[in-house]
């Protein structure tokens, strides 16, 4: 597979979501079978695999650091040849009484631990906490990639204008936000500004929790207790109904590229943007595969243009957009569009 630049990161152009492993989508599978995982996408030539401290089984806090820790035995023979990327919260009370930077370092140096690692490539704020200043953190972040404990760093889940300050502080490797052919509104500004100035796109869920696979109906089960998908306003079964004319869409192009729905719909955004790398997430290791095997699926710029007139004339159902907080709730997910 061929490498993009997420800042100054080079990784492979799609990269995996480990989430899944651990905690998400319903039964987790077994540790060997997920460390088998991890290394069949590696041998397929994926060098970009995303985790966070918080990834472990119904998100307790006695169970973080779990997704860590089998990326860890996964990648321990490889780990100069990969980028890891994982993520941290910032608590007030914490960041409060011991300081930003510290707080920062202190969440940094477990999961170094978990990951068996004495660097992490790429470190997110996994939400924004709006009650510390952003261009604190960004400075807490220079700090850390000054003492080489990490490459670079990022958000995710944020608009623009918190983009905009945090960049001015530290520059950004990446902003890790929603999106797929049903979750569009970084276009609107984070995506363009994005590209101006160098930092990477990296969209989770890019196949909409499995919805643009086609293996998502009316009749999937999402009543695990650990399992966010019923919370995802266009995975409601009226909302899979109605937007039913997006599946028929890809179809029409799986067809004729003799690919899957999900791939044409990973080829369409690498296809759009150059520094875009998603990480779609899965616990199946044929469709880790499936995925990663997007980047063989070439979509011509007469082919990519009218599938993007097609699918702009397409109304979508249900939105979750990609600005959250630290402290939000994934019931509030189901919200209105805002108005342009």
């Amino acid at each position: 597979m061929e490498k993009r630049k997420i800042g100054n990161i080079e990784v492979s152009a799609i990269g995996m979501g480990c989430m899944g492993f651990s905690h998400g989508y319903g039964e987790i599978p077994t540790e060997s079978y997920s460390i088998e995982a991890i290394q069949k996408a590696f041998d397929f030539g994926c060098t970009f695999f995303d985790t966070a401290e918080t990834y472990g089984p119904n998100v307790l806090p006695e169970n973080y650091g779990h997704n860590e820790k089998i990326l860890a035995k996964a990648l321990k023979d490889v780990r100069k040849d990969v980028v890891i990327a994982t993520k941290l919260h910032l608590p007030t009370d914490e960041a409060k009484t011991i300081g930003i930077y510290e707080t920062l370092k202190r969440h940094l140096e477990k999961s170094l631990e978990n990951l068996q690692t004495d660097y992490v490539d790429l470190y997110y704020l996994h939400r924004i906490n709006p009650d510390i200043p952003i261009e604190d953190v960004a400075e807490g972040m220079g700090k850390l990639i000054n003492e080489g404990l990490i490459k670079g760093w990022g958000l995710s889940q944020v608009p623009v204008d918190i983009i905009e300050k945090a960049h001015k502080i530290t520059p950004l490797s990446a902003i890790q936000n929603i999106y797929s052919m049903i979750e569009r509104s970084i276009e609107d500004d984070v995506a363009p500004y994005c590209v101006k100035n160098n930092i990477g796109i990296v969209p989770f869920s890019p196949i909409a929790s499995g919805f643009l696979s086609g293996k998502v109906t009316t009749q999937t089960d999402f009543s695990h207790s650990d399992d966010v998908r019923k919370f995802i306003p266009q995975l409601r079964k009226e909302n899979i109904e109605a937007n039913q004319p997006i599946l028929d869409l890809l179809a029409e192009y799986a067809e004729k590229k003799n690919a899957t729905k999900a791939q044409i719909s990973l080829a369409w955004m690498l296809h759009k943007y150059p520094n875009i790398v998603p990480i779609p997430g899965s616990k199946n290791k044929e469709r880790i595969i499936e995925n990663l095997g997007a980047w063989n699926v070439i979509l011509s710029d007469e082919e990519f243009e009218n599938l993007e007139k097609a699918l702009n004339l397409i109304p979508v159902h249900g939105f979750r957009g990609h600005v959250e907080i630290e402290g939000g709730k994934m019931e509030d997910w189901n919200r209105e569009k805002p108005k342009k």
